[in-house]
């Protein structure tokens, strides 16, 4: 290729690159407004906190406190401290994948904790000169927050300074919160009588978030999130749901088998959501919370698609979704003057509080007729099934009507129809008041279904 040819690759590529990012800093906008002064629980193991992926989070979490989000974090330290047993010459001990703690041990946990807390605020200390956290400054502070009880001895082995949470003291970790510092807390608990027990990170996470009625929980883990039997990312599953994969066992990594009850128990004690992510996945937090399609996996008490009528203060987000369709002549253009009059026909579905699909009904009660109208899903989650469930959304309005046919006029999609049960028919056997605004140059296909 001569360098004529060549010149004018890069200025397209660096158009669309300025594009996408434009599109991506919108899409994003929904999703910060949202957060904005919630609180996020960010929970992570001590292979994190002391490895090269710690810069990696310490950039991420200063992001996320830019935008106003309220930031919890708890490390874990099981590497640092098998390390400093391994050089003291100790032989670590678990059972059921909770560390035995005896007093020698209590010690080497004393002392990695110390280390690793340190190492994650230096992280989060940052503010050099063209990095991602220049001109920042993260406040961290912590406390004695937690109040622990021994966990005793569990088949006939005693645990002696491994400790469960008794309390947390949640009015204080808010006071901190409230004067827009980072609260980073370290696995230990102390009890009335002054002992220090080693606890488990994911245990106190869990009972963090709830205590703060966290609007989510976030685990980053050994794994992309939970797997389907095809080894495929599942983006969203129920608290039950989670709760069979977790009793079934199959697939779950060392992580995943720590971390999935409690993510359970969150959800179902208060907690928004609970975020499985790869700790791997540089950016993953970011991805995660203000992309359409994230990249871990979510656990909710309930569903997270979410199907519901349209009111007067949906207007504005209709429009965002249904603009780039009636663009590219997939939809019929409405104005929103026309849509403020007619919110009410419209049937929604959200995911996770996200407006990403609509359809309307439009009765001819006199022919015991309707018209299914406006029928979009956004591009991120036309494989979700979210079609199927808004037409059988208005097939049971429609039917709530007492209408018998169920028709819609379509130039693109008259396969998905046909696939659903819809019968192609003229134009001429539309309801007379259809019939008479039928635009001919437009030429759509009309199709008819009894329901």
């Amino acid at each position: 290729m001569n360098r004529e040819s060549a010149l004018p690759q890069p200025a397209i590529d660096q158009a669309d690159s300025t594009a996408q990012f434009v599109a991506w800093v919108r899409g994003a906008a929904p999703y910060v407004h949202a957060f904005r002064g919630k609180t996020f629980v960010i929970a992570f193991g001590g292979e994190v906190a002391g490895g090269a992926r710690a810069q990696s989070l310490a950039y991420d979490c200063n992001m996320l406190v830019a935008l106003g989000i309220r930031l919890v974090l708890i490390h874990g330290a099981r590497p640092q401290i098998d390390e400093e047993m391994a050089r003291r010459g100790l032989e670590p001990r678990y059972h059921e994948g909770l560390r035995v703690t005896d007093a020698a041990a209590l010690e080497c946990v004393k002392a990695a904790m110390g280390v690793t807390r340190i190492e994650v605020e230096a992280q989060l200390s940052q503010g050099l000169p063209n990095t991602p956290m220049a001109g920042s400054y993260i406040r961290v502070t912590g406390g004695n927050f937690i109040t622990a009880r021994p966990v005793g001895v569990v088949d006939g082995v005693d645990y002696q300074f491994t400790g469960a949470v008794r309390k947390i003291i949640a009015e204080e970790i808010n006071a901190d919160l409230d004067q827009q510092n980072v609260v980073l807390i370290s696995p230990l608990g102390v009890s009335p009588a002054g002992e220090i027990f080693n606890l488990s990170m994911e245990e106190v996470a869990e009972a963090v978030s709830v205590a703060l009625k966290a609007e989510k929980l976030i685990y980053l883990c050994d794994a992309p999130g939970l797997l389907d039997a095809d080894g495929q990312l599942i983006d969203s599953v129920t608290a039950d749901e989670a709760e069979r994969m977790f009793m079934a066992g199959e697939g779950l990594t060392e992580d995943l088998h720590l971390y999935l009850p409690c993510a359970v128990r969150a959800v179902r004690r208060g907690v928004g959501r609970v975020h499985l992510i790869d700790h791997d996945k540089d950016g993953g937090l970011l991805l995660e919370f203000f992309t359409h399609a994230g990249v871990g996996t979510v656990v909710a008490r309930d569903p997270l698609f979410r199907l519901r009528e349209a009111t007067i203060e949906d207007v504005a987000d209709l429009v965002a979704l249904i603009t780039p369709m009636e663009q590219d002549g997939t939809l019929v253009r409405r104005g929103r003057e026309l849509l403020e009059q007619e919110i009410e026909r419209f049937t929604l579905v959200e995911h996770d509080g996200v407006l990403v699909g609509c359809a309307a009904l439009y009765p001819f009660s006199d022919e015991r007729a309707a018209e299914l109208a406006c029928l979009a899903v956004a591009p991120d989650y036309r494989r979700a099934g979210l079609g199927d469930q808004l037409l059988k959304r208005i097939e049971q309005r429609a039917r709530r009507q007492r209408l018998e046919r169920l028709f819609v006029l379509t130039t693109r999609t008259a396969h998905w129809f046909r696939e659903r049960g819809f019968n192609e028919i003229g134009p001429e056997t539309l309801p007379r008041q259809k019939r008479e605004l039928y635009n001919y140059s437009r030429r759509s296909k009309v199709f008819v279904k009894s329901i």
